[in-house]
């Protein structure tokens, strides 16, 4: 029964990506993201010097392509998708993550708003079962000119973690600049199961709990371009102790991004 469960839920997802691929070519125009009746569409790209996932290199530290397309509705609730590039070599999962999406977000006060949602990393290029839902859910304030968000994200025992779950806790703060174009962010990540740096060492101890944590800055420079620069660190096993030789030394990362 369960596994019949995850198979509708995978197929109801994979249909809400088709109907997003058929939305955005019906509101197609020279102006990507507008508005169509009460559907919103939007969409981003970026090249990043090295794709960090939870403090985990993705991509052997070495540039990812990235990009993205949402579909919002004036209710509240939303679609969307997201892939970038891999290093097979680094994480076993293929040279693609398409990550596919669905929630609502609102407003509990003037200062205060929601989002939950559910979220199905697919690895079209993995051998073996890889892609596992996680849903999540988080609280964002205003607070004086900063913007702080705290956040969960649950994945239950699914043959692709190995029949083991895993709890993701994060807080995220950011903030811009009065009076230049430049916005900086903190971003402190707790996990406690199956997707741990550990997981990934061959010398990898019982304790399945890391941090990782990230500074950074971004500044708009010309029409939706924009530039970024940040810090990430994670609580790691040495590299000489990696299974597949994701990158988790301490790093900084460039950004180049667009959003439409």
């Amino acid at each position: 029964m369960e596994q019949m469960r995850e198979n509708n839920m995978k197929n109801m997802l994979r249909g809400l990506l088709a109907a997003s691929i058929l939305a955005g070519a019906a509101v197609a125009t020279p102006a990507f993201a507008q508005d169509e009746g009460e559907i919103t569409v939007s969409a981003n790209v970026a090249m990043v010097t090295d794709y960090r996932f939870r403090g985990v290199s993705y991509s052997g530290g070495d540039f990812a392509i990235q990009g993205g397309v949402d579909i919002g509705h004036s209710s509240g609730f939303y679609i969307g998708t997201w892939a970038s590039s891999l290093e097979p070599t680094s994480t076993g999962y293929g040279n693609t993550e398409v990550d596919l999406y669905g929630g609502y977000s609102g407003a509990i006060s003037d200062t205060l708003s929601f989002d939950v949602g559910l979220l199905y990393y697919l690895y079209p290029s993995a051998s073996g079962d890889t892609d596992y839902f996680e849903p999540y859910a988080s609280l964002t304030a205003a607070v004086g000119p900063a913007e702080v968000t705290a956040g969960v994200a649950y994945a239950w025992e699914q043959d692709s973690t190995l029949n083991q779950d895993n709890l993701y806790l994060y807080a995220d703060v950011g903030f811009g600049i009065p009076n230049t174009p430049v916005s900086v962010s903190g971003h402190l990540g707790y996990t406690d199961g199956v997707w741990s740096p550990e997981t990934y060492s061959i010398f990898g101890t019982n304790d399945q709990t890391a941090f990782d944590w990230s500074i950074g800055a971004s500044m708009a420079v010309m029409g939706p371009l924009e530039v970024g620069v940040s810090y990430v660190g994670v609580e790691a096993p040495s590299n000489e102790n990696i299974a597949f030789g994701p990158v988790m030394n301490d790093t900084v990362i460039a950004t180049l991004s667009a959003s439409f």
